[in-house]
């Protein structure tokens, strides 16, 4: 385990670090408050943090307070030292954040035991962040094309929004629907017809720009939101995302199928007031058009 000890004292300083090596953990060793607290703000900061109470520049009582107000971190286990063991200041200690104490000078069977239930507690915060962060993804990614969720392209059309009215900078909105796509799950059945989305929505990213968004609005229609997009590069844009699903068949589960895309697009006055619904409205009225027009095309609502 990756572990800093915090300390202004040279004898103390040594003999935990000497426990800890040779218990086959990996220290780093502060010398006062400012120092530990700069070295838990790094983006591998030790897992453990051993900090004295008593230190110039912050105490431990201090450096465990910060620790506590930052979010979004991994967990720092924190164990204070203190030469004191009144009942109200352990109180505090513990209201401050700490997760244990030890009494000066330490004891290295009990410090044993104090790392062992560090330990444990950190492997069950690492669980927690992991299965936290599974949830997030599943919520914000499509399970099927592993693209932007419904809700997760509509909150970054929002925010996409809010930057292009900052900036005052165009913002252009398409959306895309496969054409007849139920005869493919009629004809082939449905394990064709997510290969198919699968395959649309690979070839939709490829041929956007990095910071460009690629969300499933549901079933086979598509949005894609094109940051700095002017009206005058909207149309070709569309018709590069028309042409890169209709140019080459699909290749679904052995069979060779050709597959067309419409697409409607709209783009955002950033110096209007244009709501992100009132925006997707115009997009999808434009592929109205489109659709009506005879498949395969594009169409634009300015």
């Amino acid at each position: 385990m990756h572990i800093l000890i915090a300390d202004d004292s040279v004898v103390d300083r040594a003999l935990l670090k000497g426990l800890l090596t040779r218990a086959g953990h990996e220290v780093i060793v502060a010398e006062n408050g400012l120092e530990a607290w700069s070295i838990l703000q790094t983006e591998n900061a030790p897992q453990l943090a051993i900090l004295d109470w008593q230190m110039p520049g912050l105490d431990g009582l201090e450096v465990c307070r910060r620790l506590r107000q930052i979010e979004g971190r991994p967990y720092v286990f924190v164990v204070l030292l203190t030469s004191n063991d009144d009942r109200q200041q352990l109180l505090e200690g513990l209201r401050a954040g700490a997760d244990d104490y030890m009494i000066k000078p330490a004891d290295a069977a009990l410090l044993r035991g104090r790392l062992e239930v560090a330990q444990r507690i950190l492997a069950l915060q690492s669980n927690l962040m992991a299965a936290h962060e599974k949830l997030r993804f599943r919520a914000e990614h499509d399970a099927l094309t592993g693209l932007s969720s419904r809700a997760a392209v509509l909150e970054a059309l929002e925010r996409e929004i809010n930057r292009a009215r900052r900036g005052r900078t165009p913002l252009g909105v398409i959306i895309g629907d496969v054409d007849l796509f139920k005869r493919i799950n009629d004809a082939h059945g449905h394990a064709a017809g997510d290969a198919a989305l699968c395959e649309v929505a690979r070839r939709l990213v490829a041929n956007v720009r990095s910071y460009d968004t690629v969300g499933r609005l549901g079933g086979e229609e598509f949005l894609i939101l094109l940051p700095g997009c002017e009206v005058s590069s909207l149309q070709a844009q569309a018709e590069r995302l028309r042409k890169c699903i209709c140019d080459a068949p699909f290749d679904l589960l052995g069979l060779q199928l050709p597959l067309t895309i419409s697409l409607g697009g709209a783009t955002l006055d950033p110096l209007g007031s244009e709501s992100p619904s009132n925006l997707t409205a115009r997009a999808d009225a434009a592929l109205y058009d489109a659709k009506h027009s005879g498949r395969n095309q594009v169409a634009v609502r300015i």
